[in-house]
């Protein structure tokens, strides 16, 4: 039986050829949202600025300028693969900010539960609410709108817009920060591989 394990094992650690899939993934997953998010902060930043502002964010119309250009350059150099480690930081930091200040007081969820669903949830008392706003809108748009049409894309739902994308995002910045852009599939695998020399200091 120990054999046959130590057997299972050895195959499984094979895949290990493979192991730039995980870091390209999450690469190719996390660039266009952060290219999407920085390119919408400076295309309306002069409207962000209140935003911020409202967030008690400390000089918020520069704020939403780096914000965004943290997020726009940190989304192309993960796209490319391009000193991953070093942009992963100020975007994991620009992950917090966004968690505490735009997302905290609605709990984990970004959308509404009709129950508990992750432990860690500290403003269970959005579920109850979120449940019965959404069943409220429900019956207006039923009786003044045409709701098979409203329906047809998906149906309604109410954004509680909890830390839940934030931290999600996060974990991933944070996995690729210790594991770097991969090999092969990246800039920085190739650059390291002709001019990455030990560190002395």
């Amino acid at each position: 039986m120990t054999g046959f394990l130590n057997c299972m094992q050895g195959l499984l650690d094979r895949t290990r050829a493979l192991d730039f899939l995980g870091p390209l993934a999450l690469r190719i997953y996390l660039a266009p949202i952060f290219i999407m998010a920085g390119s919408n902060k400076l295309a309306h930043a002069e409207y962000l600025g209140p935003y911020f502002e409202s967030l008690g964010i400390p000089a918020p119309q520069l704020m939403v300028y780096v914000a965004g250009l943290t997020e726009l350059v940190g989304g192309f150099a993960l796209l490319a693969g391009l000193a991953v480690r070093w942009m992963a930081a100020p975007l994991m930091f620009t992950m917090i900010i966004a968690a505490t200040t735009a997302h905290w007081e609605n709990g984990w969820h970004a959308l509404p539960e009709t129950e508990l669903t992750m432990p860690w949830e500290w403003r269970t008392d959005l579920i109850e609410e979120g449940t019965t706003r959404k069943e409220k809108a429900r019956e207006i748009l039923r009786e003044h709108g045409n709701y098979g049409w409203l329906t047809e894309a998906g149906s309604i739902t109410i954004l509680k817009n909890g830390i839940e994308f934030a931290a999600t995002y996060f974990i991933m910045l944070l996995a690729l920060f210790f594991t770097g852009a991969g090999k092969y599939l990246s800039f920085d695998y190739w650059i390291a591989r002709k001019w990455r020399q030990e560190a002395t200091c």
